[in-house]
């Protein structure tokens, strides 16, 4: 087994989960990760050392509901059956124009949530707008910690293309909808008077008017009707984000970032450890998934690819000495006729009964009967071209030998690319290694843990667990 360094602290994965007082544990990283297997590993351990955990995931993927024995994940927290111990998982995955809905009707009185609900620009916002889903992720984890059901919440952070999305959308979000630019757009609803009607006339109609022609009349009259109808609204979105970034500084909440040992993975991740830091977030360690190890790291790169190369050249040589010894025991009917590997095709036709058939003609029949060597024996093959189109019956008893010998090549063969094979895996090591120690190098403070490469994918709650064991012990076998 090898291990990619030993320069950072360890991360006590069991002791984090162990902590009554962590009730948030946030999985961020960049997208491709393993964010969402990681955090449902973690959910899964920490069920079974007796908390009471709920799942926040983000993965439209079905494998993960499937993991956990669930038919389905949607926005209501579903109960995970098959934990063992005395706590308990929930898991749910996020909804995102549902969470949307769900904030609009919290917050406004009926009919006017049903006019926003109703809004065309409103559908297109909920569904698919820039930064809705990070907000909205952060809304959900809102609502899950003022119920207080569940002593610990693992998140499962949306993917996004950078890492660093996933702190900035959600003031994004709510910067433009308490925008200025939102805020112009209800102004006429708010200025009353000649004065205001003036201004209208020569400010607001020159702006709308501009805005119509580049986004259409009608898709300017859904976004007045839906500011108009989301005004009372507007300082909640930010006031809710604001709460909910304090929530992320608080000290019950820890960071985990997740990353692969590979150079993007973990500039991202450097590039969060920073920005946790400079927002003065709990950061509690860095998840390094995929790690790859070798139990036979004794035998280098270097050498693996030598000895290939020796093999392979030897083995031209050795195949002869290989091919003479297997043809042998390899054909019984050459075993029991003396006459077969040594025998001239002229002393045979002298001793046919009919000494005066050509030698092109098929011998007697009471050779054929007997199986006996026939004329078309390998040695009479290697003089005689048009023998080998014939496919004689000699030739297919010479098929063993020839496979013998494509035995004894694949084995070779088979040696050798198992050695290339080995020198690629420790180039990777190796790879991994020098990235590695470029991250620690420059954050010699942020503990890490490692969980080994996979063969595949995680698909039951047993895989979880095994997840989970990594997670905590830190190992990376091959």
């Amino acid at each position: 087994m090898t291990r990619i360094t030993d320069v950072s602290p360890g991360l006590e994965t069991d002791a984090l989960l162990d902590d009554p007082g962590i009730r948030i544990v946030v999985c961020c990283g960049s997208g491709g990760v393993g964010k969402t297997t990681t955090a449902a590993a973690l959910g899964v351990r920490a069920a079974e050392r007796g908390r009471k955990v709920v799942v926040l995931t983000i993965d439209p993927a079905r494998r993960l509901a499937q993991s956990m024995g669930i038919d389905r994940l949607d926005n209501v927290p579903r109960r995970v059956e098959g934990i063992e111990g005395d706590g308990e998982l929930h898991a749910m995955m996020l909804d995102m124009k549902r969470t949307f809905d769900e904030t609009v009707e919290a917050h406004t009185d009926a009919e006017r949530a049903r006019a926003i609900l109703e809004n065309p620009f409103y559908q297109s916002l909920s569904a698919g707008f820039a930064g809705t889903q990070e907000y909205m992720a952060m809304e959900k984890l809102g609502q899950l910690r003022a119920r207080d059901e569940w002593d610990l919440i693992v998140v499962d952070t949306p993917p996004s293309r950078s890492a660093l999305d996933f702190l900035d959308a959600p003031k994004r979000l709510g910067s433009f909808l308490d925008g200025k630019f939102i805020r112009l757009l209800i102004a006429p609803a708010k200025i009353g008077g000649r004065a205001g009607m003036k201004f209208l006339n020569v400010g607001m109609s020159m702006m709308t008017g501009t805005l119509g022609k580049l986004l259409g009349g009608q898709f300017l009259r859904d976004v007045q009707t839906f500011v108009a109808a989301m005004d009372s609204m507007f300082g909640g979105f930010r006031t809710r984000a604001d709460a909910t970034y304090k929530l992320l500084q608080a000290p019950g909440t820890a960071f985990l970032v997740v990353a692969t040992p590979e150079r993007d993975a973990l500039r991202e991740a450097a590039y969060f450890v920073e920005r946790l830091a400079a927002e003065k977030m709990p950061l509690a360690g860095l998840v390094l998934n995929r790690v790859h190890g070798s139990d036979a790291s004794r035998l280098s790169e270097e050498q693996a690819l030598t000895a290939a190369e020796n093999l392979e050249a030897v083995g031209i040589v050795d195949q002869a000495t290989g091919k003479a010894g297997l043809g042998d025991p390899a054909d019984p009917a050459a075993a029991t006729s003396p006459e077969a590997p040594q025998s001239p095709p002229s002393p045979e036709r002298s001793n046919d009964p009919a000494p005066h058939e050509p030698p092109q003609q098929e011998p007697p029949s009471h050779d054929r009967t007997s199986r006996s060597p026939e004329p078309h024996s390998p040695g009479r093959k290697s003089t005689d071209p048009s023998v080998p189109l014939a496919q004689t019956e000699a030739d297919r008893q010479d098929t063993p030998v020839t496979d013998d010998v494509s035995t004894e090549v694949s084995v070779e063969q088979l040696t050798a690319g198992l050695l290339r094979l080995h020198a690629e895996r420790m180039q990777v090591v190796a790879r991994e290694l020098h990235t590695r120690d470029r991250f620690t190098a420059h954050h010699p403070e942020v503990p890490v843990t490692e969980v080994a490469a996979l063969p595949g994918d995680v698909h039951d709650l047993s895989g979880l667990r095994a997840v989970g064991e990594l997670l905590a012990t830190g190992s990376a076998p091959a």
